[in-house]
């Protein structure tokens, strides 16, 4: 089951078919003991809605969650982030968090810089060169328990944070540079290893570059991940967790204005976002 938010409505899609919950409020539904049993309640019996997982009013699925990440889970962001940052004397940092116990965790996004399937991720301004992370994200409830997952892009400014690691809030953190969406599947199981984050960017007619990584290359269990996270933190409306980017562009890319980020994973989706 996945379900999808809009301004006025949440749907559910189920065996192919749309079906509207109505104004639920989406904190508390996420929120709830019983959410299969909120969501079979408030589900009308044949009430199959027009709805489609194209429709433009679809909106990120996000109200009040804190979104947070995870970094060098991958190998392969592992070494771009020593690349980055080798001239700034941090390159071995990386190295010793990718074979640390703790991970990586840092904020990314407010609610409100969040942007969903179908609107414009954003660049810095005052950064040269801007890449987008594909990664799996989970929807993790006040409890602490995973009962979901969705698509998602951590735009990054590689060259702020490669001239110091002390900068990386200022490269992750800017109005429009996170993406979720288009929806959230339902699942409190782990997703396949062999579990596909693919990424395309669509340059005027071209692919300027493409590029696949599977949950089997993480080094972490997005288990392990979210339990650091809450161990002294806690979220009372829930929240989103990053959990690491194993495809990067090469070193010469940046991404430009009127470029199409799409973002897909097995089994949720794709987001698609143009660059603004």
């Amino acid at each position: 089951m996945k379900l999808y938010r809009t301004a006025s409505e949440i749907f559910l899609e189920t065996e192919e078919q749309f079906f509207s919950l109505g104004d639920l409020d989406w904190d508390e539904l996420i929120n709830s003991e019983d959410l299969q049993g909120e969501i079979e309640f408030a589900r009308r019996p044949g009430a199959v809605s027009s709805f489609s997982a194209n429709d433009r009013r679809i909106l990120a699925p996000v109200e009040s969650q804190d979104i947070w990440a995870a970094g060098v889970t991958y190998f392969r962001s592992r070494t771009a982030r020593m690349e980055e940052s080798d001239e700034a004397g941090g390159g071995d940092f990386y190295d010793r968090v990718y074979d640390a116990d703790r991970p990586e965790l840092f904020p990314k996004s407010s609610p409100h810089r969040v942007v969903g399937h179908g609107t414009n991720i954003r660049l810095r301004s005052d950064a040269s060169w801007n890449v987008p992370e594909p990664e799996l994200v989970a929807l993790v409830n006040a409890a602490g328990k995973i009962i979901g997952y969705t698509v998602g892009n951590d735009v990054s400014s590689r060259d702020i944070e490669g001239e110091n690691p002390l900068y990386l809030p200022q490269a992750k953190i800017w109005d429009g540079s996170c993406a979720l969406g288009p929806c959230v599947l339902l699942s409190s199981d782990p997703l396949p290893k062999d579990s596909s984050v693919a990424l395309e960017i669509v340059r005027g007619d071209e692919t300027a570059f493409e590029g696949a990584a599977t949950l089997e290359q993480m080094k972490r269990t997005v288990e392990d991940l979210v339990e650091y996270l809450y161990r002294e933190c806690s979220f009372p409306t829930g929240c989103f967790l990053m959990t690491g980017t194993g495809t990067v562009p090469p070193n010469d890319f940046t991404l430009k204005s009127g470029d199409s980020v799409r973002v897909s994973i097995d089994g949720i989706g794709t987001l698609e976002n143009t660059v603004e």
